[in-house]
Parts: C-alpha cells; sequence; structure tokens
C-alpha cells in the first residue's frame, strides 16, 4: 500500500508525467463533447425505443463512446478503424509481403500497417455513415433528407470517425496508453451515472437479496478476468554459450511467456457482429411495405430471439474466433525460427521445426482455457438479464472486459513510466 502511494505521488510530482495525464484527461474531454452534438431533427422517443430492442446497435454504441445513442456528428466513434485493423491483420494471412512487413520491418513496417489502416477507415466510414442514415431514416428517427443533405450529413458523420481516430493518435503518442482503447473505455464509463440512478429508480426492497448476489457475481467475475487477462504459460527458453575471443557469452536460463487469452476482447466483437447483423436484417425488412418480406422479418426476429438458440450460437461463435484470432495473430513458425536465429532452444525440444510443433500444442491447449472463459463470460450477462430482468446486463461482458484490460494496461503503462524515471 505505500508503495502505491509512494508511486501516484511520484506521478503527480513527475512534470512529464502530469503533462501526459492532464492531455489524456483533456482528450476524453473532447470526445465526451463531441458526443453530445446531435444530428438537427431526431425523435429521441423512437430512437430510445430502437437502441432498447437492438443489442447490436447497443454493441455499436459501445464502441462508439456513446455518440451512437444520441445520433451524434461522431455517432460512429472509432468503430470504422477498428474496423479496419482488424481487416489488415485478417489481410496478414493471405499475403505473406504484407506479414513480413508487419512482423520483420519492426517500427517501419508496423507505422506503414498502421498508414493502411487509416486508409481503409475512410471508405468505411463513408459507407456506415450513409447505412447508419438510410436506416434511421426507415426507422422514422431522422426526416427524409434531400441528396444534398443526405451528402453533407454522410460526410460530417465520416469526418467524425476521423476525428476520433486522430484523437486515439494523439493520446497514444502524447499521453499514456491506447487511445483507442481509451476512447472506448470513457463511453463505457460515462454511461455508469445514467445506469445506476436507473437501477435506484427501478429499485424494489423484495428483491434486495438479487441485488446482492448480482453485485458479488459481478466482483467474482472482476477478479476472474483480471487472473485470466494476467496470466501466462512461461516456456523456458536457454540461451548457448558461445566463446568470443578470451570470453564465453550466452548460457543464459530465461523463458517465453504465452498468455493465457492472447485474443482478448476481439473474439466476442468478431461473435457479436455475425450474430447479431442477421436481427439489424430483419429489424430493416420490418419496416417494408411487401408483407412477405414482413412475414419473413418476423420469423426471422423469432429466431433471432430464441434464448436457448441464441446463447448456445453466440457461446460457439465465441469459443471458434478465440481459436481463429489466436493463430492469426500467434506465429509459432516465426517464434521458433527467431529463437533458433538467437542461439536460443527449449530443453528437450530440437529447434525448427520441432519447436514450432511444441509451441503450437502447448498454444493449443491453453487457449482452450481462454475460449471457454470468453464465452461464459459473454454469455452470462445474456443469462442474468434474462433472470433477473435487467437490460443494462446486454453487453456486460464485453465492457467489462474492456475496462478491466484497459485499466491493467495503463497501470503497467504507469508503472513503467515511473521505474524509467526512477532509474
Amino acid at each position: 500500500m505505500n508503495t502505491f502511494i509512494e508511486k501516484i505521488s511520484f506521478v503527480f510530482r513527475d512534470k512529464q508525467l502530469r503533462r501526459r495525464i492532464f492531455f489524456v484527461v483533456l482528450a476524453l474531454a473532447v470526445t465526451r463533447l463531441l458526443t453530445t452534438l446531435p444530428i438537427p431533427g431526431i425523435d429521441p422517443i423512437r430512437l430510445a425505443s430502437l437502441f432498447q430492442n437492438s443489442q447490436f446497435l447497443g454493441l455499436l454504441n459501445l464502441f462508439s463512446g456513446g455518440g451512437l445513442s444520441n445520433l451524434s456528428i461522431v455517432m460512429l466513434g472509432v468503430g470504422p478503424y477498428i474496423t479496419a485493423s482488424i481487416i489488415m491483420q485478417l489481410l496478414t494471412i493471405m499475403s505473406p509481403k504484407l506479414k513480413a512487413m508487419y512482423q520483420e520491418n519492426g517500427e517501419a513496417g508496423r507505422m506503414k500497417f498502421a498508414q493502411y489502416s487509416r486508409w481503409i477507415t475512410l471508405p468505411l466510414s463513408l459507407i456506415q455513415a450513409f447505412s447508419f442514415i438510410v436506416l434511421f431514416q426507415r426507422q422514422g428517427i431522422l426526416p427524409s433528407l434531400a441528396p444534398f443533405d443526405m451528402v453533407l450529413n454522410t460526410l460530417i458523420v465520416a469526418a467524425g470517425s476521423l476525428i476520433f481516430m486522430w484523437i486515439g493518435e494523439l493520446i497514444s503518442e502524447f499521453g499514456l496508453g491506447n487511445g483507442t482503447s481509451l476512447i472506448i473505455f470513457a463511453g463505457i464509463i460515462s454511461r455508469m451515472p445514467q445506469a445506476i440512478s436507473g437501477a435506484i429508480a427501478a429499485y424494489d426492497p423484495s428483491q434486495l437479496p438479487m441485488y446482492i448476489a448480482v453485485l458479488v457475481l459481478g466482483l467474482i467475475i472482476v477478479y476472474a478476468v483480471v487472473i485470466v487477462t494476467e496470466a501466462e504459460r512461461p516456456i523456458p527458453v536457454t540461451y548457448a554459450k558461445q566463446v568470443r575471443g578470451m570470453k564465453v557469452y550466452g548460457g543464459v536460463s530465461t523463458y517465453l511467456p504465452l498468455r493465457l487469452n492472447q485474443a482478448g476482447v476481439i473474439p466476442i466483437i468478431f461473435a457479436l457482429s455475425i450474430l447479431l447483423f442477421p436481427q439489424m436484417i430483419f429489424n430493416f425488412l420490418s419496416t417494408s411495405g411487401n408483407a412477405l418480406l414482413k412475414h419473413a422479418s418476423e420469423v426471422g426476429l423469432s429466431l433471432v430471439n430464441n434464448h436457448l438458440l441464441y446463447n448456445s450460437a453466440y457461446f460457439i461463435l465465441v469459443f471458434l474466433f478465440t481459436y481463429f484470432y489466436t493463430a492469426v495473430t500467434f506465429d509459432p513458425v516465426a517464434i521458433s525460427e527467431n529463437l533458433q536465429k538467437s542461439g536460443a532452444f527449449i530443453p528437450g525440444v530440437r529447434p525448427g521445426h520441432s519447436t514450432a510443433e511444441h509451441l503450437s500444442k502447448i498454444v493449443t491447449r491453453i487457449t482452450l482455457v481462454g475460449a471457454i472463459f470468453l464465452g461464459v463470460i459473454a454469455v452470462l450477462p445474456l443469462i442474468l438479464r434474462s433472470l433477473t430482468g435487467l437490460t443494462s446486463l446486454a453487453i456486460g461482458g464485453t465492457a467489462l472486459l474492456i475496462v478491466v484490460s484497459v485499466v491493467l494496461d495503463l497501470v503497467k503503462k504507469v508503472d513503467a513510466q515511473v521505474s524509467m524515471r526512477e532509474y
């Protein structure tokens, strides 16, 4: 406890750290201000009803920092930039040249990789802005727009997404932590007062045991998320001795840390995007004047809203995407080659192909635990919502993972800055 207090006091005594923290706070305050600037002509009653009945829009609102629920000029948030980054990571599988650029060219390669992501963000922002404006017009939330007004609003909303991307990169460069994650984190935290006030307004003394049980369960889930997020499987690594002149180098033993959950929250995002996209399509078709399309949308929505079917499909998709994303981001062949080039080896395992197979088997086993954990965390809020009727728990698993991951990453970044300045 004393060490923690000393580090906090050191942070506020150090001039450069104070500047970084102040910049982060100022940038996040600007993002919160932008989310309060709505597009003119909104029907707030229909807007609130639409978000209450759509989990897909609730997830997108999470990544927009709360701007989508207000139909603000930054309603897309960092969603297009996240999508572009995911597309670039998936393209590394199909393009060996792109993969080599990202893994072998160091900082210059990563900067070029990030530049490609920015280029992809622009068309994605324009497409998503136009799609959402048309969707909200069909739902009666926005009035019918003339072609010039449609183009103007599309450009404004797309520009808002690019502004959020720019602010996120500024935070990463001049502040502390990952800027994109902090913008999402600020959006989640900003909704807490409203959720707490809503819970207080709906308080029923007869349901006090249920409230206590949900609170205790929430604390247990937070603790489990911290443990699984920080859990690592250490792989022992030994460097061979090398004689250079009259000196002997190497012979040092260390370890290679393999994270239990290497995919983070990405599998939940993938699964929700695929699973909830049909719901958005059926909601869109329900506004059609065609009787056949309306009937088809009613049948589709009844299947989507089936809790058992939905939860089962959700869990399976999260489980599969955890393995998929881990396979994309973790390359045992490249790691084994790097170990061999640096004169390192895993005791009892031959260098090269055998090392790659050994690492692949270990990652497959530990990913099983991480995939099951992510699936349970993703489904548990939906189960609690059906049991307790608390609609605010619909995306609680995703929000909880993001909040815990961002806080842990921020604490590590601050600790690293403090340690560097102490030395």
